[in-house]
């Protein structure tokens, strides 16, 4: 073999090697916590946004109810799964347009949503949602599409047409006639009233005036409310009380409406409680699946999602800490197989497919609620919650010998 081949043969392997090693390089980058946080949000939303988008949520979502289920209308999971969802992604559909890999994702979204929105309450179409129904259910998952509107308004209210946003105020209004539990769900009547007073309605003042004292009344101490006259140990300060108190107390804030607690009061009683929710995350990433409706899943870290992105996280967490301890808690999560069914959309359980888990009035629409932890989302790439450097969490450092907080009791009952 001539000197030329040979040094043509050594250029090639070089430059396979050098190909490989790239290669290799590139596999072996890690995926970041937002790209994660980006995936799943875009698994768990796609499925629902596209096939409501062309009216055919109906037809094509698999349902799966409750072993114990109460017999009431299975369609009412519809919207418990359109309302639930865009709670929580809605604030990420208000960033700006952006030709990146998830700004297409984001922007396909967005598109879909509107459309869906738009479908949920036209009559003609196959995806109206079941708003007249002797099922009292239609109240809770209304309060939740009103939620998505008063938490990015710009990217979904705004963007709907005159009409469209005309049948929402008439379908909420007409929900009037649906009497309340006397406990969290006196915030479902509460804060669709704060959204028609958000879009310029005659709100019944009596419902806020009720909502807005029973739940100040309904404070035990240290962050924690009672669901109505008694307490109950699970997450539905969480799930409801401590985010809906706090979005509808902001509204009547901005219109002068007297309220017995301040919306500042009311933030920290709630950053009180994200300081029990960052310690309930074991230091491998998990938490307890303790109290009812626990298949709502990663729904129990909304308020901690909600102050990452709003409100800013109490004195003594970090950005590192609560991203590192809410990615570890969603990878654990959704590692399991059978989270999802064989079409996309989630299945009754906690980790998995547990369908004894769930309660009567539970069906695989209900389980959107862990949308609600997708808030964070909403801060751009570049903020120090996405790139602050992975720090322990506090489970981590007690367990490894590592000093970390003192905690205390707050009352916080009164300003």
């Amino acid at each position: 073999m001539n000197p030329m081949k040979k040094f043509l043969i050594a250029l090639i392997v070089l430059m396979f090697c050098f190909q490989s090693g790239v290669s290799a390089r590139k596999k072996a980058e890690p995926v970041s916590d937002r790209q994660q946080w980006v995936e799943l949000c875009y698994r768990i939303a796609a499925p629902v946004l596209e096939n409501m988008s062309k009216g055919e949520l109906q037809k094509n979502m698999q349902l799966e109810l409750s072993p114990t289920w109460d017999g009431r209308d299975k369609r009412v999971a519809y919207m418990e799964t359109f309302g639930r969802l865009m709670a929580g992604i809605s604030p990420w559909l208000s960033l700006p347009d952006d030709n990146t890999e998830e700004g297409k994702l984001r922007r396909q979204l967005k598109e879909w949503a509107l459309l869906s929105y738009k479908n949920a309450v036209d009559p003609e179409s196959p995806d109206y949602l079941l708003w007249e129904t002797p099922f009292t259910q239609r109240l809770v998952d209304a309060a939740y599409i009103a939620e998505s509107f008063l938490r990015a308004p710009e990217a979904t209210w705004y963007q709907l047409d005159e009409a469209t946003r005309k049948s929402y105020i008439e379908h909420f209004k007409k929900l009037r006639t649906v009497r309340p539990a006397y406990n969290n769900w006196l915030l479902f009547r509460g804060l669709i009233e704060a959204f028609l007073m958000y879009a310029d309605e005659d709100a019944d003042q009596y419902v806020l005036t009720v909502a807005a004292n029973k739940i100040n009344e309904w404070y035990l101490s240290d962050g924690w409310y009672s669901d109505g006259p008694e307490m109950a140990l699970d997450y539905y300060n969480a799930y409801v009380i401590h985010p809906m108190y706090v979005e509808m107390l902001e509204v009547l804030r901005d219109h002068h409406f007297w309220t017995p607690v301040s919306v500042d009061l009311a933030v920290k009683r709630m950053q009180r409680f994200n300081v029990f929710m960052e310690r309930l995350i074991s230091p491998e990433g998990t938490y307890p699946a303790f109290g009812r409706s626990v298949v709502y899943r990663m729904g129990a870290f909304q308020t901690l999602a909600m102050a990452a992105w709003k409100y800013g996280l109490p004195e003594g967490l970090t950005n590192g800490q609560v991203r590192s301890a809410l990615t570890a808690v969603m990878r654990n999560m959704f590692k399991v197989e059978e989270n999802f069914n064989e079409a996309g959309f989630l299945q009754l359980g906690f980790a998995g497919h547990q369908p004894g888990l769930a309660n009567y009035y539970t069906n695989n629409g209900s389980l959107y609620m862990t949308s609600l932890v997708f808030m964070p989302l909403a801060l751009p790439a570049g903020h120090p919650f996405w790139t602050d450097a992975p720090q322990p969490w506090t489970s981590q450092k007690a367990w490894s010998g590592q000093p970390f907080p003192i905690d205390g009791h707050q009352s916080l009952r009164t300003e």
